[in-house]
């Protein structure tokens, strides 16, 4: 079982959904150019970019063939941008993550970034993240979600869950960190040894312990470990299957001599 854990690990503390305040939020000049036009609506007050457009922000850029920026003015008059929204063959990048979607909606007031469209993609370093439904980034309470069947890929192991969030903290040297990382719904965890099923898992980083949870059953060949709860501390490489109060605490498992080695459990 410390396989399937270990990769779990590897996803939740490397996500690849971390990345810069999107465009807008920052002291730093915002550029807008545009192979067509660039409109400013004063009654509006907003601004379109038409075809090939692209806003950048220091190391984030946002392209999409429209972008509208709505904007309001201060008692001085000067401008403060509310809302920004990027249509048709979206990509967001910021430092070595890329995210692709047809439509991005970033409410400044809010503090909610949107993602949607038919191929919701997030491509970073050493793994890719993809959803049905949406990619959302809610600024202020530091938390990134993949929403509909959302899809971690890295190398040849994989994880799948209707909703798969990461929660992030400043450090003490001031650098955003992974706080925890959560899959719920249908979890599948694929490894080219095994398949772990259940209902909701979760690391916590600073306790190093991985969890998953409702009818928890790992795969390994033709051997099957069963029970309610499966936990593993990275720290010390201990894991433990737990049963639940419908079957007394006891936990069940089926394995074929000769065919593997028995997963390392205890209870």
């Amino acid at each position: 079982m410390n396989r399937f854990i270990f990769f779990i690990f590897l996803v939740f503390a490397t996500p690849v959904f971390a990345q810069d305040v999107p465009v807008g939020k920052s002291d730093e000049p915002l550029e807008i150019t545009a192979d067509e036009s660039l409109e400013w609506h004063r009654t509006e007050k907003l601004f379109i970019a038409k075809k090939n457009a692209v806003a950048t922000q220091g190391e984030t850029n946002i392209a999409a063939q429209t972008l509208t920026a709505h904007y309001r003015e201060d008692a001085k008059g000067d401008m403060e941008i509310s809302k920004l929204t990027a249509d048709d063959a979206v990509t967001i990048t910021s430092n070595e993550t890329t995210a692709h979607g047809q439509k991005a909606v970033y409410d400044l007031d809010s503090g909610l970034a949107t993602m949607t469209g038919d191929n919701l993609k997030m491509v970073g370093p050493d793994q890719t993240v993809t959803a049905q439904d949406r990619f959302e980034y809610w600024i202020n309470d530091n938390r990134l979600n993949a929403i509909g069947r959302a899809k971690v890929t890295r190398l040849e192991d994989t994880v799948e869950a209707d909703k798969v969030s990461a929660t992030f903290k400043e450090s003490a040297e001031g650098e955003r960190v992974l706080d925890a990382m959560e899959a719920t719904g249908n979890v599948v965890i694929t490894t080219p040894t095994e398949v772990v099923t259940g209902s909701h898992g979760i690391y916590h980083a600073e306790t190093n312990i991985a969890e998953l949870s409702g009818g928890v059953q790992i795969k390994r060949g033709p051997n099957i470990l069963e029970g309610e709860k499966a936990q593993v501390n990275l720290n010390t490489n201990v894991s433990k299957m737990y049963g639940s109060a419908q079957t007394g605490g006891r936990v069940r498992g089926v394995f074929y001599p000769g065919s593997e080695e028995k997963p390392e459990v205890s209870n």
